[in-house]
């Protein structure tokens, strides 16, 4: 990997302006009015594919939002490796609380990153993270040290929960056929302390309706007389726990797998200072379920919470309006032998039962994904291990990961293999929310280690 690590080093000003380039296109799959923008993302991945040296590169149409596709296979005899990423973002909202436009890339220091930061929607998640492995390719195929095929995966979809990836595995399974699937959308727990993630939450997303009166009101004439969908909802959602942050939903623990003592004991190794997570955040104190530690209430526990709440009047001034309806989206994060079919069922029976008189109520569920753990005794799981404690210089830790990526559990069922998630990015990089950010520390580390990665899987291999 010698000269594939100079070329790196005499490249890596050209890596960051080109993935400036991408992250200036505003692909946001969630909203229709940037449809234009994620098929120009689209393009602008596949010529980066082409320029780094992948064969048969081809933007797919779906149903919805194309996915791309590109590879380059030395010989049928040496492993396969499918990467998979996606160069669709969240919607930059709430724009006025960004320090810099979002989709404008700028380089700033943090204390978190002293070398700089890109601060851009999706330079970590997951752009930058999937030019990182377009950038390795690069420098493998320019060196002539690419030890094993490769096949990339793009898709544009994630974002809104992959609607048409499972239809397009299924379709292309011979096209997609590989020993195993890379995936950079993950993070590490810190600079200084590698980690490969090993577990992944499912999700149950939801959106919910609650209708009172046939039309907005006086809430001086009919308020204390009318059930207000807003006062409502708000105590419907309040319901939902109990005073020691327990969801009460009826039957949504019983699938939920129980984690060892031993377990338990070994995450909570971890690194981690309480004070200094707050202090990230801005906030005075914690909360959640009772009994359970910070970073087992994010990774082993299942949660439920109101990513979004609506109804009335919420312009300038004031409006004495008691609304006809009321909405709040919800998502719930499951672990392992929970089901998101299963659980949005019982979300939605609770929910319309609890409903008092006076209202309608009506569920909208939107997506989900089952929650997945990964084995650490496979090679590909060694191959990543060696590759971090290469770059590193110390021997990576198993994490589990309270967020969702619900295409590796769709890779195991319809292309038979397991994945191997190693990302580079940080879990205070502000994903999906204002000010995203990605190290410079970061891209240029992922960049080195992914070579590493495909060497010694291959070698392991063989």
């Amino acid at each position: 990997m010698e000269k594939t690590q100079a070329y790196i080093e005499s490249n890596k000003q050209r890596f960051l302006e080109e993935l400036f380039e991408l992250l200036r296109i505003p692909s946001v799959s969630a909203d229709p009015a940037f449809k234009g923008d994620v098929k120009r993302a689209a393009a602008a991945v596949a010529e980066s594919l082409r320029k780094a040296g992948a064969e048969g590169v081809q933007v797919h149409e779906t149903a919805g939002h194309p996915i791309v596709y590109g590879q380059k296979i030395l010989h049928p005899s040496l492993p396969t490796v499918l990467v998979y990423g996606h160069y669709d973002v969240q919607p930059a909202d709430p724009v006025d609380l960004w320090h810099s436009p979002p989709f404008e890339p700028t380089i700033k220091k943090t204390d978190i990153h002293p070398d700089g930061a890109i601060f851009a929607r999706g330079s970590c998640d997951d752009k930058g993270q999937v030019f990182m492995q377009i950038k390795a390719f690069e420098s493998l195929m320019a060196t002539g040290e690419l030890p094993c095929n490769v096949k990339f995966m793009i898709e544009g979809e994630e974002e809104v929960g992959s609607t048409n990836l499972g239809v397009f595995c299924r379709n292309n399974k011979e096209l997609l056929a590989c020993d195993m699937v890379l995936v950079s959308d993950t993070s590490i727990i810190a600079n200084d302390v590698p980690s490969i993630t090993v577990g992944l939450r499912g999700l149950s997303y939801v959106e919910v309706e609650v209708t009172g009166p046939n039309r907005d009101l006086h809430s001086g004439v009919y308020g204390g007389a009318v059930a207000n969908p807003v006062n409502v909802l708000t105590r419907m959602i309040a319901s939902l726990h109990d005073e020691n942050g327990h969801i009460t939903i009826p039957g949504f623990y019983d699938d939920v797998a129980v984690v060892s003592p031993e377990e338990r004991r070994k995450m909570n190794q971890a690194p981690y200072d309480e004070g200094e997570y707050m202090k990230d955040l801005g906030i005075n104190g914690l909360m959640g379920e009772k009994g359970y530690t910070t970073l087992e209430r994010t990774s082993i526990r299942p949660t439920l919470d109101v990513n979004g709440i609506w109804g009335g009047y919420i312009g300038e001034g004031a409006k004495t309006v008691l609304p006809s309806k009321a909405f709040a989206k919800i998502s719930m994060r499951l672990v392992p032998h929970q089901h998101s079919e299963k659980i949005t069922q019982l979300f939605t029976d609770h929910f319309k039962k609890i409903a008092p008189p006076g209202v309608q109520v009506k569920v909208h569920p939107h997506h989900g994904g089952e929650p997945v753990v990964t084995p650490t005794d496979t090679a590909e799981y060694q191959a990543g291990h060696r590759a971090m404690a290469k770059t590193f210089g110390k021997e990576p830790l198993p994490q589990r990961s309270g967020g969702s990526i619900p295409i590796v559990a769709l890779f195991e069922e319809v292309l038979g293999v397991k994945s191997v998630l190693m990302g580079f990015g940080l879990d205070s990089d502000s994903i999906h929310s204002p000010d995203e950010h990605f190290g410079l520390f970061n891209y240029y580390k992922g960049i080195e280690t992914i070579p590493y990665f495909f060497k010694y899987y291959a070698e392991l291999k063989k």
